[in-house]
């Protein structure tokens, strides 16, 4: 159990913010590349660095007055004044000033603040103390009271020397260092171990996950810790949690060197415990001006840790202190965003917002710097993110950075971020979520949405769907198997929040295609299926499809839609995806003015619509559909077949030797050649390529035996060649090929087909997600494919696509950046690549293609004829057994 007896009693253990600072060493400013100051930093030193404290008694003079007189000391660089009894006040002016080790110059008097008794709770041998005061590297001090009644007795200096001294009068006579810490002497630099610090407590479980990334922290094996200080082990609040922080400054008037920060940690470290008599450091966490987190108090940076900083309101809080004063000057911009994220990291632990608000209760009765009374037992209400002052009679953190907290409170990441819901149903903790293949995820926030740029939902951790700041809902789609779902807040400041995990049980049904007769569904120029008009720059439109032309209303889990682009004004792409998700980074078409481009594509369906996303300009876009895959009811099941070249005009290879001319049709038989079957084919997948045309024309590819629609294929002008995959169904065994203009060759190779038999592999939906980019590096290496070159993606067991059982992958590949005319193949790894290409292009082109291709060692092969090309691919769905 975290929670003890003690750790109650605890509950109104308080550190003061310390309040003066006297001028020690010249420092350098922050940044300065020349030698390492007094107290810096080892660059990889880790262990515990031993501490000294050396104790000077002050002399009574009466009237309570004590002194000590000006003289030279053992080096140090923190300074205080103890007494005896805890409970004993000084009344008068308790003043110190020290000498610069190196320059022999004095200091201003610094007021030295007593600390409240009980800081650290009743504690045996426990002392009065004033503050602890960072002076620098100083060899000399004086010490004078006065003002006061009756002073307490065992009045002392006591002089810390926080180990890792460069300084010069600690040269030369230091004593070797216990516990096995480096020797001071070699000059060292600023470097620290700033990785995110795994928990120090060993014993405890790991604490909460949080919304917000843990940020870099110096942990105390780090910053040198002295362990053997602390044989107490740490206090765990006892609610378990954190509801606010509380912000300090350590008030060192004299400008310090982030180098040494670590030291001025270690020296409040062994003035808390040695002079104080507290377990332990009393800040959870301390900030340079730099930006360096540094762990404080030990337990784990990851636990609920009861601190000794805020007097009165130490239960369910934390402390995080500010090296430095903020009186007079506000803190550096790294210094605030330091406190903005470890604050938003421990709030996010405990679904705590920094810009909210809370309630604490106070242990003690006492009234806060602002003239508010607290009545012991009492719950009041606090920012989450407070200062000192709001809830102790303190300057601290210093009037600057005090009115620097609105900034801060706002400067974090999407706070209480959470999933709500899962395709409607409310999240339940310890209850699985269920989906059928499409994910609809509803979260919440108490950030205000001008705040956020856009959210993402995370499938295992990769991004499925993204959208705006003001959204709250997203769909995509997973594949069968358990995910792990969580939402990303993208704020606008760069921050980024998590949701926790919410585990989704997934069952996909695996799907069968049913071929239908080519029909044109949607045409823009004329207002077939959506409104007459061109899709303009960023435009949607959104095609109906399930329950209209033979297409079943329920069951239907993708169609299979041949979509044209045609009368473009501007460069641009066309995305065609499933209605109801969010469109990903996946494109379809990507186009030129004065061109007309086809694709086919293999698009889910969520709600029964399909939507055509248009980038830039203006475009008119022509859909027929060829087919749909089905959940419910009888279908074809895919069997993988080549790539195979079935026909090729140019060589007479299945068809006679000769162009096709205007108007001409060729009839290729498939059913009972090559290899596959001469009965139960309902469909056949074709990548069929038109090259040398001699006028602008379109080529449209049909079932043989029935009656040719107004459908098209492929559409192309003189001198181009353009390939297209094709999904026909077969009807007598053969499949035709129509041509409607002047002459052009026409190639066709096989990548499989569908059968009735019921022995082939089935369809499952996945994506549109992008697989591969080598502009990026995405899959494969950052490097264009260069002459004759091959790269190789790995798809079965990735993304979401299973590791054994896949067929075969559909993706739509995009040629982009070629420098010279050439063509690519995409083919099974593992197998000896065909003749078959999948795409054909030219310098300058961007051109997309559909390609069915099998599977068999899990990976496909991409290979590139001429000059070099850039390669993308997006997969939209598998085949699997």
């Amino acid at each position: 159990m975290r929670g003890t007896a003690l750790a109650a009693a605890l509950g109104a253990a308080a550190v003061l913010g310390i309040q003066g600072m006297a001028g020690g060493a010249e420092l350098a400013a922050p940044g300065d590349g020349g030698t390492a100051k007094p107290y810096s930093a080892g660059a990889k030193e880790t262990g515990p660095v031993e501490g000294e404290v050396h104790k000077l008694a002050l002399q009574p003079k009466g009237s309570g007055e004590a002194v000590l007189s000006q003289r030279g000391t053992e080096p140090f660089g923190l300074l205080g004044v103890s007494w005896t009894d805890p409970a004993a006040e000084v009344k008068g002016t308790i003043e110190a000033r020290a000498r610069d080790a190196k320059t022999g110059a004095w200091s201003k008097w610094i007021a030295l603040d007593p600390v409240k008794p009980g800081m650290d709770g009743v504690r045996p041998g426990a002392h009065g103390s004033t503050e602890p005061v960072w002076v620098g590297a100083s060899d000399g001090a004086e010490v004078r009271i006065s003002g006061g009644g009756a002073l307490p007795a065992g009045l002392e200096l006591n002089l810390v020397d926080p180990g890792g001294s460069a300084a010069p009068a600690k040269q030369g006579g230091a004593k070797a260092k216990k516990n096995g810490a480096r020797q001071s002497g070699d000059a060292r630099t600023a470097t620290l171990n700033a990785a995110p610090a795994a928990s120090a407590a060993t014993t405890v479980d790991p604490g909460p996950a949080s919304t917000a990334p843990q940020p870099n922290v110096v942990s105390r094996v780090a910053w040198g810790a002295d362990e053997s200080l602390n044989n107490e082990g740490p206090l765990y609040q006892t609610s378990g949690r954190i509801k606010a922080v509380f912000v300090h400054h350590t008030a060192d008037t004299q400008p310090y060197d982030c180098s040494q920060s670590a030291a001025i940690v270690r020296g409040i470290h062994v003035y808390h415990v040695k002079t104080n008599g507290w377990r332990d450091l009393g800040y959870n966490f301390l900030v340079d001006k730099c930006g360096t987190i540094f762990e404080g108090r030990q337990g784990g940076i990851d636990q609920a840790i009861l601190g000794a900083h805020t007097y009165g309101f130490n239960t369910d809080s934390e402390g995080i202190a500010v090296l430095g004063d903020y009186n007079a000057g506000g803190a550096s911009a790294a210094a605030q965003d330091a406190i903005s994220r470890i604050a938003a990291y421990k709030l996010g632990q405990y679904d705590g917002d920094m810009n909210g608000t809370t309630t604490l209760t106070a242990a003690v009765a006492q009234t806060n710097y602002f003239g508010t009374a607290f009545e012991a037992g009492k719950q009041y209400p606090f920012r989450t993110v407070s200062g000192h002052r709001d809830g102790f009679n303190t300057e601290c953190p210093g009037n600057q950075l005090y009115g620097q907290l609105d900034s801060i409170r706002t400067s974090g990441p999407a706070a209480q971020l959470k999933i709500g819901t899962v395709n409607g149903v409310p999240v339940q903790s310890g209850v699985d979520a269920t989906s059928d293949g499409v994910l609809t995820v509803g979260w919440s926030t108490s950030t205000t949405s001008d705040r956020i740029g856009s959210f993402e939902v995370l499938v295992d951790g990769v991004p499925a769907a993204t959208t705006s700041g003001t959204a709250r809902t997203a769909t995509s789609i997973v594949t069968s198997g358990t995910h792990q779902v969580q939402v990303k807040a993208n704020a606008v400041n760069g921050k980024t929040s998590t949701t926790l995990p919410v585990k989704v049980v997934s069952e996909v049904k695996p799907a069968k295609f049913t071929p239908v007769t080519p029909k044109r569904l949607m045409d823009t120029r004329a207002g077939l299926g959506v409104p007459q008009a061109k899709v303009g720059a960023g435009g949607v439109v959104t095609l109906p499809v399930a329950g209209t032309n033979g297409v079943p209303a329920a069951g239907v889990t993708a169609v299979v839609l041949n979509v044209t682009a045609t009368n473009p004004t501007e460069p641009s792409f066309v995305s065609v995806f499933p209605s109801g998700t969010t469109r990903t980074s996946a494109s379809n078409l990507n186009f030129t003015p004065g061109q007309t481009i086809p694709n086919l594509v293999v698009v889910p369906v969520v709600d029964g619509k399909v939507s055509f996303f248009n980038n830039q300009g203006t475009v008119d876009m022509i859909a027929d559909i060829t087919g749909y895959f089905t959940s419910a009811g009888d279908g074809a099941s895919h069997t993988n077949i080549g790539p195979k070249r079935l026909m090729d005009t140019r060589a007479g290879l299945g068809v006679p030797q000769a162009k096709v001319g205007a108007g001409g049709v060729v009839t290729l038989q498939v059913a009972g050649t090559n290899g596959i079957p001469a009965s139960g084919v309902t469909a056949v997948v074709l990548n069929v390529t038109a090259t040398n045309p001699t006028e602008p024309s379109f080529v449209s590819v049909y079932p043989s035996g029935t009656t040719r629609t107004s459908a098209s294929n492929l559409n192309f002008t003189p001198g181009l060649t353009i390939p297209n995959l094709v999904v026909v169904p077969v009807v007598d065994g053969k499949v035709s090929f129509f041509n409607n203009q002047g002459t052009v060759d026409l190639i066709a190779d096989i990548t499989g087909y569908f059968t009735s038999a019921g022995d082939g592999a089935s369809h499952t939906n996945i994506g549109p997600k992008r697989l591969m980019d080598t502009r990026a590096g995405l899959g494969v290496p950052q490097a264009k494919v260069g002459a004759g070159g091959v790269v190789t993606l790995q798809v079965a067991g990735t993304n979401g696509i299973p590791a054994s059982g896949v067929t075969a992958v559909v993706l739509n590949v995009t040629a982009t950046n070629p420098t010279e005319p050439s063509f690519v193949s995409v083919y099974p790894s593992g197998t000896t690549r065909t003749s078959a290409s999948n795409l054909n292009f030219t310098p300058g082109q961007t051109i997309p293609n559909l390609v069915v291709v099998p599977v068999v060692d899990g990976k496909v092969s991409f290979f590139n004829n001429q000059g070099t090309v850039d390669l993308i691919a997006d997969i939209t769905g598998y085949f699997s057994k």
